[in-house]
């Protein structure tokens, strides 16, 4: 990687633990020993990316102190996160100083504490290439849609693929696409990127690269990461 293509992770971290039944948000809430978010910031700092914190307002003195009390090692930038993960992944970008257009980014969700350095390393290496890189992986489930009238009808398994993050694009394509108002379509950093016109590349992802939304999430996360 030349020095023009300088690696930034924008890592997304607004969730407010109601789902998860917390008073405290789950991306602070213990994993083996240290903060779910902390362990996500690991991997992307081991992967050699300048790291943005994207945090509501109201939650970043609690990260400001938990950070202090651990002696977490690992500089990062704390933005304030918008209404919206669109809002917020906007507001991650406008907080990298001096972006140029072929330094990569990568956006991940601050609850995926599980993705391996080598994904990391992956997605950057294909953006770099390519211009986007979306791991994704096969669903082991069989799927079905429900159609408007209540009736179903059977999707084929083997066409389609769940997403996962990190989601990784050249900066010059990611800011583009960001610099529109927001769509309901929007569901992900792909989709926002995809109605500007471009074409996203598919990387293969890892199945131990769960988001921890439940307590079962987080009971599967400690017995991964005790492996």
């Amino acid at each position: 990687m030349s020095e023009n293509n300088k690696r930034y992770a924008i890592i997304v971290a607004g969730g407010s633990g109601k789902r998860f039944g917390s008073d405290m948000p789950k991306q602070f809430l213990p994993l083996n020993g240290k903060a779910v978010l902390m362990h996500t910031i690991e991997k992307f700092d081991q992967a050699g990316a300048t790291i943005v914190v994207v945090l509501p307002a109201e939650h970043q003195e609690m990260w400001l102190a938990m950070c202090k009390d651990s002696n977490f090692p690992v500089s990062h930038m704390v933005a304030t996160g918008g209404k919206t993960r669109f809002e917020s992944v906007k507001n991650g970008i406008a907080a990298i100083e001096d972006l140029a257009d072929a330094d990569l980014v990568a956006v991940h969700d601050g609850v995926r504490p599980l993705a391996s350095v080598e994904l990391i390393n992956r997605c950057y290496d294909t953006a770099q290439h390519n211009g986007s890189a979306i791991p994704v992986v096969n669903p082991n489930d069989s799927i079905r849609q429900v159609l408007d009238d209540g009736t179903s009808r059977q999707l084929l398994r083997s066409s389609l693929r769940a997403v996962q993050t990190p989601q990784t694009f050249r900066a010059e394509l990611l800011r583009g696409a960001y610099d529109v108002e927001e769509s309901p379509l929007f569901t992900d950093d792909a989709s926002v990127v995809e109605s500007a016109g471009h074409q996203v590349t598919l990387v293969e992802g890892e199945v131990t690269n769960i988001k921890i939304t439940t307590p079962l999430d987080m009971t599967i996360a400690k017995a991964l990461c005790a492996d």
